[in-house]
């Protein structure tokens, strides 16, 4: 047998090495996907944990100060806004961002805001505060007095419309409510919320909308949260939290803010 021939039945043909490529290409693919699935997984829990902190923060802000703190904006740093007035409630926004540096959390960016577990400056946990008057009080929710002027019979009323978190946007009335849809709460005076792993190119399905988002969404009184989905048309990855009334009360209470 020749030395040629030799190194030939030694070798690999170019049919068996291109089977030997996609075999480890599949075997990496079945690798690689699991351990995506699982950082992705781990990610939303970091997620909500940190909403949970933020949640309780903020409620540890307004046991200490009687009022919560106004959003942070684009330009003030992860704090409340210089033109935030206590005095009459008013904030430059009621929708905004975390003021991560204000409230004291750990979790920030660079510039001060908290931050989800994903990355990127979309990432930035958002917040928004209702401005809604309540027995005749303007915006007693971030008003020096306000909840007490308010008085606790008022804060507890069945009837009292804030924020609605919806469970989907299916039957939403804009603007106003859950409408047809099943309502998760309607008297939220809080809620906090991450756009998940599309924030950088923002959520489009008609449930993502309904949160303010990198797309814009509808920055009103109703809010959708559900569980993850990955239907194209249907996505929604976004994580929400709220301050419930009762909790809220409790709380005030507690501090010495109410009655």
């Amino acid at each position: 047998m020749s030395a040629g021939r030799c190194a030939r039945c030694a070798g690999f043909t170019l049919l068996e090495l291109a089977v030997a490529l996609l075999l480890m290409g599949l075997l990496f693919g079945s690798l690689f996907m699991p351990l995506q699935q699982q950082l992705e997984s781990r990610r939303t829990e970091a997620t909500a944990q940190l909403l949970h902190k933020a949640r309780e923060a903020l409620l540890g802000y307004a046991a200490a100060n009687g009022y919560f703190p106004c959003p942070a904006d684009a330009s003030s740093a992860g704090r409340e806004p210089p033109a935030a007035d206590h005095a009459t409630g008013s904030c430059p926004t009621y929708f905004g961002w975390l003021p991560g540096s204000t409230l004291g959390l750990q979790a920030t960016d660079a510039q001060g805001y908290a931050v989800d577990a994903w990355p990127g400056n979309a990432n930035r946990i958002r917040y928004a505060v209702a401005r809604d008057t309540v027995a005749q009080v303007a915006s007693p929710f971030t008003r020096i007095n306000g909840m007490r002027t308010a008085t606790i019979a008022s804060l507890a009323d069945s009837a009292l419309s804030l924020f609605h978190v919806c469970s989907s946007a299916n039957g939403v009335v804009a603007g106003t409510s859950c409408g047809a849809g099943a309502t998760l709460v309607s008297s939220a005076p809080v809620v906090i919320w991450s756009v998940g792993p599309n924030g950088p190119r923002g959520g489009a399905s008609p449930d993502e909308a309904e949160n303010p988002n990198p797309n814009g969404g509808s920055a009103d009184r109703v809010f959708v949260s559900h569980a993850r989905a990955d239907l194209e048309g249907r996505e929604f990855d976004d994580q929400l939290q709220w301050v419930p009334m009762p909790t809220l009360v409790a709380r005030m209470v507690a501090a010495g803010h109410l009655p």
